[in-house]
Protein backbone atom coordinates (compact mmCIF):
# COMPACT_ATOMS: atom_id res chain seq x y z
CA UNK A 1 0.00 0.00 0.00
CA UNK A 2 1.42 3.64 -0.77
CA UNK A 3 3.23 5.15 2.44
CA UNK A 4 3.29 1.48 3.70
CA UNK A 5 6.97 1.44 5.36
CA UNK A 6 9.29 -1.08 3.58
CA UNK A 7 9.95 -3.64 6.11
CA UNK A 8 13.48 -5.89 5.45
CA UNK A 9 12.59 -8.65 7.59
CA UNK A 10 9.09 -10.06 5.90
CA UNK A 11 10.09 -8.39 2.52
CA UNK A 12 13.36 -9.71 1.84
CA UNK A 13 12.82 -13.41 2.37
CA UNK A 14 9.96 -13.51 0.81
CA UNK A 15 11.45 -12.74 -2.61
CA UNK A 16 14.49 -14.53 -1.58
CA UNK A 17 12.91 -17.44 -1.51
CA UNK A 18 10.83 -16.88 -4.75
CA UNK A 19 14.45 -16.69 -6.46
CA UNK A 20 15.79 -19.97 -4.72
CA UNK A 21 12.42 -21.76 -5.22
CA UNK A 22 12.45 -21.12 -9.43
CA UNK A 23 16.25 -20.86 -9.70
CA UNK A 24 16.07 -17.46 -10.85
CA UNK A 25 19.72 -16.61 -11.05
CA UNK A 26 20.32 -20.71 -12.20
CA UNK A 27 22.85 -20.43 -15.25
CA UNK A 28 22.91 -23.37 -18.06
CA UNK A 29 25.79 -24.47 -19.68
CA UNK A 30 23.66 -25.01 -22.75
CA UNK A 31 21.94 -21.14 -23.04
CA UNK A 32 22.75 -19.93 -26.50
CA UNK A 33 21.84 -16.21 -25.31
CA UNK A 34 25.22 -13.81 -25.56
CA UNK A 35 27.41 -14.83 -22.48
CA UNK A 36 28.87 -12.77 -19.49
CA UNK A 37 30.54 -13.85 -16.77
CA UNK A 38 30.72 -11.67 -13.73
CA UNK A 39 33.16 -12.72 -10.81
CA UNK A 40 34.06 -11.38 -7.43
CA UNK A 41 37.39 -12.99 -5.93
CA UNK A 42 35.79 -15.26 -3.64
CA UNK A 43 36.26 -14.77 -0.15
CA UNK A 44 38.46 -16.94 3.05
CA UNK A 45 35.88 -17.88 5.57
CA UNK A 46 37.09 -15.99 8.42
CA UNK A 47 33.40 -16.52 10.25
CA UNK A 48 31.74 -13.14 9.15
CA UNK A 49 30.90 -11.10 6.51
CA UNK A 50 32.55 -7.78 6.67
CA UNK A 51 31.62 -4.91 4.72
CA UNK A 52 34.62 -5.00 2.55
CA UNK A 53 33.11 -8.18 1.44
CA UNK A 54 29.16 -6.14 0.98
CA UNK A 55 31.00 -3.34 -1.07
CA UNK A 56 32.65 -5.65 -3.22
CA UNK A 57 29.43 -8.17 -4.14
CA UNK A 58 27.23 -5.20 -4.47
CA UNK A 59 29.32 -3.77 -7.22
CA UNK A 60 29.09 -7.30 -8.77
CA UNK A 61 25.68 -8.13 -8.36
CA UNK A 62 24.92 -4.65 -9.89
CA UNK A 63 26.54 -5.87 -13.31
CA UNK A 64 25.36 -9.12 -13.44
CA UNK A 65 21.72 -7.94 -12.48
CA UNK A 66 22.12 -5.00 -15.62
CA UNK A 67 23.51 -7.91 -17.96
CA UNK A 68 20.44 -10.14 -17.19
CA UNK A 69 18.30 -7.14 -18.41
CA UNK A 70 20.09 -6.62 -21.48
CA UNK A 71 19.45 -10.25 -22.58
CA UNK A 72 22.93 -11.87 -21.44
CA UNK A 73 23.05 -15.51 -19.94
CA UNK A 74 24.78 -14.29 -17.04
CA UNK A 75 27.34 -16.47 -14.86
CA UNK A 76 27.53 -15.27 -11.22
CA UNK A 77 28.84 -17.85 -8.87
CA UNK A 78 30.18 -17.94 -4.91
CA UNK A 79 32.96 -20.04 -3.64
CA UNK A 80 35.34 -20.52 -0.82
CA UNK A 81 39.12 -19.89 -0.42
CA UNK A 82 39.25 -22.02 2.22
CA UNK A 83 42.82 -23.18 2.88
CA UNK A 84 45.13 -21.60 4.80
CA UNK A 85 46.95 -20.45 7.71
CA UNK A 86 44.35 -18.99 10.05
CA UNK A 87 42.33 -22.45 10.18
CA UNK A 88 45.24 -23.91 11.43
CA UNK A 89 46.32 -21.56 13.95
CA UNK A 90 42.80 -21.70 15.25
CA UNK A 91 43.27 -25.47 15.82
CA UNK A 92 46.36 -24.74 18.01
CA UNK A 93 44.47 -21.78 20.06
CA UNK A 94 41.23 -23.42 20.34
CA UNK A 95 41.56 -26.85 20.18
CA UNK A 96 39.37 -27.24 17.03
CA UNK A 97 40.30 -29.37 13.78
CA UNK A 98 40.49 -26.95 11.04
CA UNK A 99 38.24 -28.51 8.93
CA UNK A 100 35.34 -27.94 11.38
CA UNK A 101 36.52 -24.35 11.92
CA UNK A 102 36.58 -23.91 8.17
CA UNK A 103 32.89 -25.41 7.44
CA UNK A 104 31.15 -23.70 10.27
CA UNK A 105 32.92 -20.45 9.03
CA UNK A 106 30.78 -21.45 5.56
CA UNK A 107 27.99 -21.85 6.65
CA UNK A 108 27.55 -19.02 9.14
CA UNK A 109 28.78 -16.63 6.18
CA UNK A 110 26.73 -18.43 3.23
CA UNK A 111 23.62 -17.62 5.57
CA UNK A 112 24.84 -13.65 5.80
CA UNK A 113 25.45 -13.76 1.96
CA UNK A 114 22.35 -15.25 0.89
CA UNK A 115 20.34 -12.80 3.28
CA UNK A 116 21.80 -10.13 1.38
CA UNK A 117 20.01 -11.46 -1.97
CA UNK A 118 22.34 -11.19 -4.39
CA UNK A 119 21.92 -12.91 -7.65
CA UNK A 120 24.21 -15.97 -7.52
CA UNK A 121 24.19 -19.13 -8.70
CA UNK A 122 24.79 -21.19 -5.59
CA UNK A 123 24.36 -24.59 -7.32
CA UNK A 124 28.03 -23.84 -8.41
CA UNK A 125 29.21 -23.57 -4.85
CA UNK A 126 32.77 -24.41 -4.72
CA UNK A 127 35.30 -24.67 -1.48
CA UNK A 128 38.93 -25.42 -2.39
CA UNK A 129 39.63 -27.17 1.36
CA UNK A 130 37.01 -30.18 -0.28
CA UNK A 131 38.05 -33.05 -2.08
CA UNK A 132 35.93 -32.61 -4.94
CA UNK A 133 38.34 -28.96 -6.05
CA UNK A 134 41.93 -30.22 -4.94
CA UNK A 135 41.35 -33.40 -5.97
CA UNK A 136 41.32 -31.48 -9.53
CA UNK A 137 44.30 -29.39 -8.59
CA UNK A 138 46.30 -32.25 -7.84
CA UNK A 139 46.10 -33.93 -11.14
CA UNK A 140 47.12 -30.46 -12.56
CA UNK A 141 49.64 -30.78 -10.73
CA UNK A 142 51.27 -33.65 -11.90
CA UNK A 143 49.87 -32.33 -15.51
CA UNK A 144 52.54 -29.48 -14.98
CA UNK A 145 54.88 -31.70 -13.75
CA UNK A 146 54.62 -33.82 -16.81
CA UNK A 147 55.24 -30.57 -18.41
CA UNK A 148 57.95 -29.57 -16.51
CA UNK A 149 56.49 -26.49 -15.11
CA UNK A 150 56.24 -27.61 -11.74
CA UNK A 151 59.77 -28.73 -10.51
CA UNK A 152 62.12 -29.08 -6.93
CA UNK A 153 64.89 -27.23 -6.27
CA UNK A 154 67.25 -26.43 -3.48
CA UNK A 155 66.70 -22.53 -3.22
CA UNK A 156 67.13 -20.11 -0.40
CA UNK A 157 63.68 -19.36 0.76
CA UNK A 158 62.00 -16.93 3.10
CA UNK A 159 61.32 -18.89 6.77
CA UNK A 160 58.60 -17.11 8.47
CA UNK A 161 59.42 -18.66 12.24
CA UNK A 162 55.89 -18.04 13.69
CA UNK A 163 54.15 -19.80 10.93
CA UNK A 164 56.74 -22.45 10.45
CA UNK A 165 56.37 -22.10 7.20
CA UNK A 166 57.85 -20.61 3.84
CA UNK A 167 56.77 -17.46 2.62
CA UNK A 168 57.21 -16.39 -1.22
CA UNK A 169 58.75 -13.12 -1.92
CA UNK A 170 55.46 -11.19 -2.60
CA UNK A 171 54.19 -12.68 0.74
CA UNK A 172 57.24 -10.75 2.56
CA UNK A 173 56.43 -7.34 3.57
CA UNK A 174 58.62 -4.59 5.37
CA UNK A 175 60.62 -7.44 5.72
CA UNK A 176 57.64 -9.72 7.84
CA UNK A 177 55.30 -12.62 6.81
CA UNK A 178 52.33 -10.90 5.62
CA UNK A 179 50.00 -13.33 8.11
CA UNK A 180 52.23 -13.42 11.26
CA UNK A 181 53.99 -10.18 10.92
CA UNK A 182 56.95 -12.15 12.02
CA UNK A 183 60.51 -10.85 10.96
CA UNK A 184 61.33 -13.45 8.06
CA UNK A 185 64.69 -15.64 7.84
CA UNK A 186 66.62 -17.36 4.94
CA UNK A 187 66.71 -21.02 4.53
CA UNK A 188 67.58 -23.42 1.92
CA UNK A 189 65.38 -25.93 1.81
CA UNK A 190 64.21 -28.25 -1.49
CA UNK A 191 60.95 -26.41 -2.54
CA UNK A 192 58.31 -27.21 -5.04
CA UNK A 193 58.68 -24.50 -7.92
CA UNK A 194 56.06 -23.26 -10.37
CA UNK A 195 57.84 -22.34 -14.23
CA UNK A 196 55.77 -18.88 -14.16
CA UNK A 197 59.26 -17.70 -15.99
CA UNK A 198 58.49 -19.82 -18.66
CA UNK A 199 56.22 -17.29 -19.38
CA UNK A 200 57.77 -14.08 -18.91
CA UNK A 201 57.79 -12.28 -21.92
CA UNK A 202 54.59 -13.84 -22.97
CA UNK A 203 53.27 -12.17 -19.90
CA UNK A 204 54.56 -9.18 -19.98
CA UNK A 205 53.90 -8.01 -23.78
CA UNK A 206 50.10 -9.56 -23.10
CA UNK A 207 49.75 -6.95 -20.89
CA UNK A 208 49.35 -4.24 -23.80
CA UNK A 209 46.00 -5.97 -24.97
CA UNK A 210 44.59 -6.25 -21.04
CA UNK A 211 42.83 -2.79 -22.42
CA UNK A 212 40.32 -3.18 -19.83
CA UNK A 213 42.50 -3.29 -16.80
CA UNK A 214 43.82 -0.43 -14.84
CA UNK A 215 47.06 1.04 -15.82
CA UNK A 216 48.41 1.26 -12.01
CA UNK A 217 47.84 -2.55 -12.24
CA UNK A 218 49.13 -3.30 -15.44
CA UNK A 219 52.47 -1.13 -14.33
CA UNK A 220 52.83 -3.28 -11.10
CA UNK A 221 52.51 -5.97 -13.29
CA UNK A 222 55.13 -4.62 -15.92
CA UNK A 223 57.79 -4.05 -13.40
CA UNK A 224 57.50 -7.21 -11.07
CA UNK A 225 58.12 -9.57 -13.96
CA UNK A 226 60.79 -6.81 -15.02
CA UNK A 227 62.31 -7.20 -18.52
CA UNK A 228 66.21 -6.07 -18.37
CA UNK A 229 68.29 -5.72 -21.70
CA UNK A 230 71.92 -5.51 -20.76
CA UNK A 231 75.51 -7.27 -21.45
CA UNK A 232 77.33 -9.57 -19.38
CA UNK A 233 80.44 -8.71 -18.40
CA UNK A 234 83.71 -10.78 -17.65
CA UNK A 235 86.45 -8.73 -15.42
CA UNK A 236 89.70 -10.29 -14.79
CA UNK A 237 90.54 -10.69 -11.69
CA UNK A 238 94.08 -9.25 -10.91
CA UNK A 239 95.73 -12.45 -9.00
CA UNK A 240 93.62 -15.32 -9.61
CA UNK A 241 91.14 -16.80 -6.89
CA UNK A 242 91.30 -19.59 -4.19
CA UNK A 243 89.79 -22.38 -6.43
CA UNK A 244 92.02 -20.86 -9.14
CA UNK A 245 89.33 -18.39 -10.52
CA UNK A 246 90.44 -15.81 -13.04
CA UNK A 247 87.20 -13.58 -13.87
CA UNK A 248 84.22 -12.56 -12.59
CA UNK A 249 81.65 -12.37 -14.54
CA UNK A 250 78.70 -9.38 -14.14
CA UNK A 251 75.08 -8.84 -15.56
CA UNK A 252 74.78 -4.91 -15.90
CA UNK A 253 71.84 -3.21 -17.56
CA UNK A 254 74.05 0.14 -17.84
CA UNK A 255 77.67 -1.03 -19.41
CA UNK A 256 77.82 3.12 -20.87
CA UNK A 257 78.44 3.52 -17.79
CA UNK A 258 81.86 1.46 -17.24
CA UNK A 259 84.15 4.65 -16.86
CA UNK A 260 82.48 4.96 -13.64
CA UNK A 261 82.89 1.89 -11.94
CA UNK A 262 84.51 2.08 -8.66
CA UNK A 263 83.95 -1.42 -7.18
CA UNK A 264 82.69 -4.63 -7.92
CA UNK A 265 80.14 -6.62 -5.48
CA UNK A 266 79.16 -10.14 -5.09
CA UNK A 267 76.39 -12.22 -3.64
CA UNK A 268 76.28 -13.58 -0.29
CA UNK A 269 75.79 -16.90 -1.86
CA UNK A 270 78.10 -16.20 -5.54
CA UNK A 271 80.70 -19.47 -5.32
CA UNK A 272 83.83 -17.11 -5.57
CA UNK A 273 82.35 -15.80 -2.20
CA UNK A 274 81.52 -18.90 -0.63
CA UNK A 275 84.70 -20.61 -1.73
CA UNK A 276 86.47 -17.08 0.74
CA UNK A 277 83.88 -17.82 3.54
CA UNK A 278 85.53 -21.19 3.63
CA UNK A 279 89.13 -20.02 5.25
CA UNK A 280 87.74 -16.34 6.12
CA UNK A 281 85.99 -16.56 9.58
CA UNK A 282 85.09 -12.86 9.51
CA UNK A 283 83.30 -12.95 5.98
CA UNK A 284 81.72 -16.49 7.04
CA UNK A 285 80.27 -14.07 9.43
CA UNK A 286 79.00 -11.38 7.49
CA UNK A 287 77.63 -14.08 5.40
CA UNK A 288 75.19 -15.46 8.29
CA UNK A 289 74.18 -12.16 8.92
CA UNK A 290 73.03 -11.59 5.20
CA UNK A 291 71.17 -15.10 5.67
CA UNK A 292 69.35 -13.74 8.51
CA UNK A 293 67.55 -10.89 6.22
CA UNK A 294 64.82 -11.54 3.65
CA UNK A 295 65.21 -12.34 -0.03
CA UNK A 296 62.37 -9.92 -1.32
CA UNK A 297 64.05 -7.44 -3.54
CA UNK A 298 61.86 -4.89 -1.17
CA UNK A 299 64.21 -5.80 2.09
CA UNK A 300 67.16 -5.57 0.46
CA UNK A 301 66.66 -2.12 -0.93
CA UNK A 302 65.69 -0.90 2.37
CA UNK A 303 68.22 -2.57 4.04
CA UNK A 304 71.40 -0.56 4.82
CA UNK A 305 74.02 -1.09 2.66
CA UNK A 306 76.28 -3.50 3.73
CA UNK A 307 79.83 -5.15 2.31
CA UNK A 308 83.22 -7.09 3.46
CA UNK A 309 86.49 -6.41 1.20
CA UNK A 310 87.62 -9.61 0.24
CA UNK A 311 91.00 -8.56 -0.76
CA UNK A 312 90.59 -9.43 -3.98
CA UNK A 313 90.96 -6.88 -7.21
CA UNK A 314 89.88 -7.43 -10.46
CA UNK A 315 91.17 -5.44 -13.52
CA UNK A 316 89.00 -2.46 -15.46
CA UNK A 317 88.22 -3.68 -19.12
CA UNK A 318 89.18 -0.32 -20.26
CA UNK A 319 91.44 1.25 -17.96
CA UNK A 320 95.20 -0.06 -18.87
CA UNK A 321 96.48 -1.27 -14.98
CA UNK A 322 93.25 0.23 -13.80
CA UNK A 323 92.05 -2.55 -10.82
CA UNK A 324 88.89 -2.08 -8.23
CA UNK A 325 88.34 -3.88 -5.51
CA UNK A 326 86.23 -7.10 -4.86
CA UNK A 327 83.62 -7.03 -2.39
CA UNK A 328 80.77 -9.00 -0.96
CA UNK A 329 77.55 -7.11 -0.31
CA UNK A 330 74.33 -7.72 1.45
CA UNK A 331 72.12 -6.49 -1.76
CA UNK A 332 73.05 -8.22 -4.29
CA UNK A 333 70.90 -10.89 -5.07
CA UNK A 334 72.33 -14.68 -6.24
CA UNK A 335 69.26 -15.41 -8.17
CA UNK A 336 68.74 -12.24 -10.69
CA UNK A 337 71.99 -12.25 -13.32
CA UNK A 338 74.78 -13.67 -12.78
CA UNK A 339 74.90 -12.93 -8.89
CA UNK A 340 77.71 -9.89 -9.10
CA UNK A 341 77.25 -6.42 -10.00
CA UNK A 342 80.07 -3.45 -10.82
CA UNK A 343 79.25 -0.63 -8.88
CA UNK A 344 78.72 3.21 -10.54
CA UNK A 345 78.43 5.08 -7.31
CA UNK A 346 77.85 8.46 -9.39
CA UNK A 347 74.75 6.48 -11.12
CA UNK A 348 73.03 4.47 -9.31
CA UNK A 349 71.42 5.59 -5.81
CA UNK A 350 72.38 1.90 -3.65
CA UNK A 351 75.85 1.71 -5.30
CA UNK A 352 76.24 5.42 -4.25
CA UNK A 353 75.37 5.20 -0.87
CA UNK A 354 77.96 2.17 -0.61
CA UNK A 355 80.77 3.83 -2.10
CA UNK A 356 79.72 6.84 0.81
CA UNK A 357 79.55 4.76 3.60
CA UNK A 358 82.82 2.40 2.68
CA UNK A 359 85.07 5.34 1.05
CA UNK A 360 85.06 4.36 -2.57
CA UNK A 361 85.63 6.86 -5.57
CA UNK A 362 82.46 8.55 -7.03
CA UNK A 363 83.05 9.47 -10.58
CA UNK A 364 80.38 10.49 -12.85
CA UNK A 365 80.43 9.82 -16.08
CA UNK A 366 76.99 10.82 -17.64
CA UNK A 367 76.58 14.83 -17.83
CA UNK A 368 72.67 16.41 -17.85
CA UNK A 369 72.28 18.54 -20.61
CA UNK A 370 73.69 21.75 -20.12
CA UNK A 371 75.21 20.98 -17.20
CA UNK A 372 79.28 22.21 -17.21
CA UNK A 373 81.63 19.14 -17.47
CA UNK A 374 84.35 20.92 -15.12
CA UNK A 375 81.80 21.59 -12.60
CA UNK A 376 79.43 18.85 -12.73
CA UNK A 377 79.27 16.54 -9.04
CA UNK A 378 77.54 14.00 -7.55
CA UNK A 379 76.87 14.71 -4.11
CA UNK A 380 74.27 12.68 -1.86
CA UNK A 381 71.62 11.85 -4.77
CA UNK A 382 72.88 9.88 -7.89
CA UNK A 383 72.42 10.97 -11.48
CA UNK A 384 70.03 8.30 -13.45
CA UNK A 385 68.81 10.68 -16.25
CA UNK A 386 69.84 11.12 -20.07
CA UNK A 387 72.98 13.27 -20.65
CA UNK A 388 76.13 12.39 -22.74
CA UNK A 389 79.01 10.80 -21.72
CA UNK A 390 82.09 12.27 -20.12
CA UNK A 391 85.13 11.28 -18.38
CA UNK A 392 84.83 8.38 -20.46
CA UNK A 393 87.71 8.07 -23.35
CA UNK A 394 86.32 6.74 -26.53
CA UNK A 395 82.56 7.41 -25.22
CA UNK A 396 82.92 11.24 -24.55
CA UNK A 397 79.62 13.01 -26.11
CA UNK A 398 77.88 9.91 -26.98
CA UNK A 399 74.55 9.54 -25.96
CA UNK A 400 73.50 6.55 -22.89
CA UNK A 401 71.96 4.60 -25.95
CA UNK A 402 74.98 5.15 -28.52
CA UNK A 403 77.32 4.60 -25.52
CA UNK A 404 75.51 0.79 -24.37
CA UNK A 405 75.79 -0.03 -28.26
CA UNK A 406 79.52 1.15 -28.77
CA UNK A 407 80.35 -0.71 -25.36
CA UNK A 408 78.50 -3.92 -25.88
CA UNK A 409 79.79 -4.26 -29.90
CA UNK A 410 83.74 -3.82 -28.56
CA UNK A 411 83.55 -6.11 -25.89
CA UNK A 412 81.85 -8.38 -27.94
CA UNK A 413 84.53 -8.27 -30.25
CA UNK A 414 87.52 -9.07 -27.64
CA UNK A 415 88.05 -12.42 -25.53
CA UNK A 416 89.16 -13.27 -22.19
CA UNK A 417 89.92 -17.08 -21.47
CA UNK A 418 88.51 -17.68 -24.59
CA UNK A 419 85.22 -16.65 -24.69
CA UNK A 420 83.66 -13.17 -25.32
CA UNK A 421 84.49 -10.31 -22.68
CA UNK A 422 80.92 -8.97 -23.46
CA UNK A 423 77.60 -10.90 -24.31
CA UNK A 424 74.08 -9.61 -24.51
CA UNK A 425 71.68 -10.76 -22.29
CA UNK A 426 68.13 -10.43 -21.01
CA UNK A 427 67.30 -10.73 -17.56
CA UNK A 428 63.85 -10.94 -15.90
CA UNK A 429 62.70 -9.90 -12.49
CA UNK A 430 60.14 -12.40 -12.12
CA UNK A 431 61.24 -15.71 -10.07
CA UNK A 432 59.68 -19.15 -10.59
CA UNK A 433 56.68 -19.34 -8.11
CA UNK A 434 57.67 -21.47 -5.06
CA UNK A 435 54.70 -22.59 -3.79
CA UNK A 436 55.60 -25.20 -0.72
CA UNK A 437 54.30 -24.79 2.53
CA UNK A 438 55.07 -27.00 5.42
CA UNK A 439 51.72 -27.26 7.04
CA UNK A 440 48.59 -29.20 7.45
CA UNK A 441 45.52 -27.03 6.00
CA UNK A 442 46.22 -26.81 2.38
CA UNK A 443 46.42 -29.07 -0.46
CA UNK A 444 48.46 -31.86 -0.32
CA UNK A 445 51.01 -32.50 -3.15
CA UNK A 446 50.65 -35.16 -4.83
CA UNK A 447 54.46 -36.75 -5.65
CA UNK A 448 56.38 -39.50 -3.64
CA UNK A 449 59.54 -39.53 -2.73
CA UNK A 450 61.68 -43.22 -3.33
CA UNK A 451 65.31 -43.64 -2.24
CA UNK A 452 65.25 -45.92 -5.58
CA UNK A 453 62.99 -44.30 -8.06
CA UNK A 454 63.38 -40.64 -7.22
CA UNK A 455 60.26 -38.58 -6.76
CA UNK A 456 57.19 -39.99 -8.52
CA UNK A 457 53.68 -38.37 -8.89
CA UNK A 458 50.82 -40.15 -7.06
CA UNK A 459 48.54 -42.94 -9.86
CA UNK A 460 46.27 -40.54 -10.95
CA UNK A 461 43.38 -43.45 -10.05
CA UNK A 462 44.36 -42.33 -6.39
CA UNK A 463 43.67 -39.06 -6.43
CA UNK A 464 42.77 -37.48 -4.33
CA UNK A 465 45.56 -37.77 -1.58
CA UNK A 466 43.43 -36.41 1.03
CA UNK A 467 44.51 -34.91 4.62
CA UNK A 468 44.80 -37.10 7.39
CA UNK A 469 41.86 -36.71 10.00
CA UNK A 470 44.00 -37.04 13.05
CA UNK A 471 46.85 -34.56 12.50
CA UNK A 472 48.21 -33.34 15.50
CA UNK A 473 48.84 -29.55 16.25
CA UNK A 474 50.42 -29.67 19.67
CA UNK A 475 54.00 -28.76 19.03
CA UNK A 476 55.50 -26.36 16.21
CA UNK A 477 56.59 -27.55 12.82
CA UNK A 478 54.34 -29.46 9.94
CA UNK A 479 51.89 -32.10 11.61
CA UNK A 480 51.90 -33.96 8.45
CA UNK A 481 55.42 -34.65 8.78
CA UNK A 482 55.06 -35.58 12.53
CA UNK A 483 51.92 -37.73 11.93
CA UNK A 484 52.77 -41.32 12.43
CA UNK A 485 51.52 -42.91 9.30
CA UNK A 486 49.88 -40.82 6.70
CA UNK A 487 53.60 -40.24 5.05
CA UNK A 488 54.34 -43.40 4.70
CA UNK A 489 53.59 -45.42 1.58
CA UNK A 490 54.82 -47.87 -1.27
CA UNK A 491 56.36 -46.42 -4.23
CA UNK A 492 53.72 -46.98 -7.21
CA UNK A 493 57.05 -47.67 -9.60
CA UNK A 494 58.69 -50.49 -7.62
CA UNK A 495 56.83 -50.81 -4.07
CA UNK A 496 59.29 -50.72 -1.95
CA UNK A 497 58.95 -48.20 1.05
CA UNK A 498 58.63 -44.44 0.11
CA UNK A 499 57.44 -40.93 1.58
CA UNK A 500 54.67 -39.13 0.81
CA UNK A 501 55.50 -35.14 0.35
CA UNK A 502 54.05 -33.50 3.75
CA UNK A 503 54.58 -29.69 2.00
CA UNK A 504 51.24 -28.47 0.99
CA UNK A 505 50.36 -25.99 -1.91
CA UNK A 506 50.30 -22.29 -1.08
CA UNK A 507 46.97 -21.25 -0.63
CA UNK A 508 47.09 -19.02 -4.16
CA UNK A 509 47.49 -21.79 -6.09
CA UNK A 510 43.84 -22.52 -5.29
CA UNK A 511 42.48 -19.17 -6.28
CA UNK A 512 44.52 -19.04 -9.63
CA UNK A 513 41.74 -21.61 -11.28
CA UNK A 514 38.57 -21.61 -9.33
CA UNK A 515 37.56 -19.21 -11.82
CA UNK A 516 37.66 -21.99 -14.24
CA UNK A 517 36.12 -24.42 -12.21
CA UNK A 518 32.77 -22.25 -11.63
CA UNK A 519 32.10 -23.07 -15.24
CA UNK A 520 31.27 -26.74 -14.51
CA UNK A 521 32.13 -27.87 -11.10
CA UNK A 522 30.38 -30.94 -11.45
CA UNK A 523 32.52 -32.73 -13.86
CA UNK A 524 33.94 -35.30 -11.80
CA UNK A 525 36.45 -36.45 -14.02
CA UNK A 526 38.46 -34.03 -15.30
CA UNK A 527 39.52 -30.38 -13.55
CA UNK A 528 37.41 -28.59 -16.75
CA UNK A 529 34.68 -29.56 -19.05
CA UNK A 530 36.37 -28.04 -22.51
CA UNK A 531 32.83 -27.30 -23.96
CA UNK A 532 32.11 -25.07 -21.25
CA UNK A 533 35.36 -23.28 -20.14
CA UNK A 534 36.13 -21.89 -23.25
CA UNK A 535 32.79 -20.72 -23.61
CA UNK A 536 32.38 -18.80 -20.71
CA UNK A 537 36.54 -17.84 -20.23
CA UNK A 538 37.33 -15.34 -20.33
CA UNK A 539 35.23 -13.77 -17.18
CA UNK A 540 34.12 -10.41 -18.98
CA UNK A 541 33.93 -8.52 -15.40
CA UNK A 542 36.37 -9.44 -12.57
CA UNK A 543 36.25 -7.45 -9.18
CA UNK A 544 38.81 -7.59 -6.32
CA UNK A 545 41.52 -5.94 -4.49
CA UNK A 546 44.52 -3.90 -5.95
CA UNK A 547 46.72 -5.63 -2.97
CA UNK A 548 46.73 -9.04 -5.58
CA UNK A 549 47.77 -7.26 -8.08
CA UNK A 550 50.55 -9.76 -8.15
CA UNK A 551 49.69 -11.89 -5.50
CA UNK A 552 46.42 -13.50 -7.51
CA UNK A 553 45.65 -11.85 -11.02
CA UNK A 554 49.88 -12.52 -12.03
CA UNK A 555 49.52 -15.81 -10.85
CA UNK A 556 46.16 -16.40 -12.50
CA UNK A 557 47.80 -15.61 -15.41
CA UNK A 558 50.21 -17.85 -15.28
CA UNK A 559 48.05 -20.37 -14.01
CA UNK A 560 45.94 -20.20 -17.13
CA UNK A 561 48.28 -20.31 -19.67
CA UNK A 562 49.70 -23.70 -17.71
CA UNK A 563 46.08 -25.34 -18.09
CA UNK A 564 46.35 -24.25 -21.88
CA UNK A 565 49.63 -25.91 -21.97
CA UNK A 566 48.41 -29.41 -20.13
CA UNK A 567 44.97 -29.54 -22.43
CA UNK A 568 42.72 -27.95 -19.86
CA UNK A 569 41.79 -24.58 -21.38
CA UNK A 570 41.84 -22.88 -24.78
CA UNK A 571 42.90 -19.45 -24.14
CA UNK A 572 45.68 -17.68 -22.47
CA UNK A 573 44.50 -14.46 -20.30
CA UNK A 574 41.65 -15.30 -17.49
CA UNK A 575 40.01 -11.82 -16.75
CA UNK A 576 39.29 -9.69 -19.80
CA UNK A 577 38.10 -6.64 -17.55
CA UNK A 578 39.59 -5.59 -14.04
CA UNK A 579 37.78 -3.08 -11.89
CA UNK A 580 39.49 -2.66 -8.34
CA UNK A 581 37.66 -1.80 -5.24
CA UNK A 582 38.27 2.36 -4.40
CA UNK A 583 37.99 2.72 -7.97
CA UNK A 584 34.46 4.37 -7.59
CA UNK A 585 34.91 8.49 -8.40
CA UNK A 586 32.97 11.23 -9.19
CA UNK A 587 33.32 14.68 -11.25
CA UNK A 588 32.33 17.87 -9.91
CA UNK A 589 30.42 20.52 -12.19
Amino acid sequence: MAGERYNPRTTEPKWQKIWADGQVFATRNDDTRPKYYVLEMFPYPSGRIHMGHVRNYTMGDVVARYKRAKGFSVLHPMGWDAFGLPAENAAIEKKVHPAKWTYENIDYMRGQLKAMGLSLDWAREVATCHPDYYRHQQKMFIDFFDAGLAYRRTSKVNWDPVDHTVLANEQVIDGRGWRSGALVEQKELVQWNLRITAFSDELLTALDGLDRWPDKVRLMQRNWIGKSQGLEVRFELASPGPAGETTVTVFTTRPDTLYGASFVALSPDHPLAKTLGETNPELAAFQDKCRRMGTSVAVLETAEKEGFDTGLRVKHPFVEGKTVPLWVANFVLMDYGTGAIFGCPAHDQRDLDFARKYGLEVTPVVLPTGADPATFAVDDVAYVGEGSLFNSDFLDGLGVDDAFETVATRLEGRTVDGAPQGVRKINFRLRDWLISRQRYWGCPIPMIHCDDCGTVPVPVEQLPVLLPDDASFDKPGNPLDHHPTWKHVACPKCGRPARRETDTMDTFVDSSWYFARFTDPWNREAPTTRTAVDRWLPVDQYIGGIEHAILHLLYSRFFTRAMKATGHVGLDEPFAGLFTQGMVVHETY
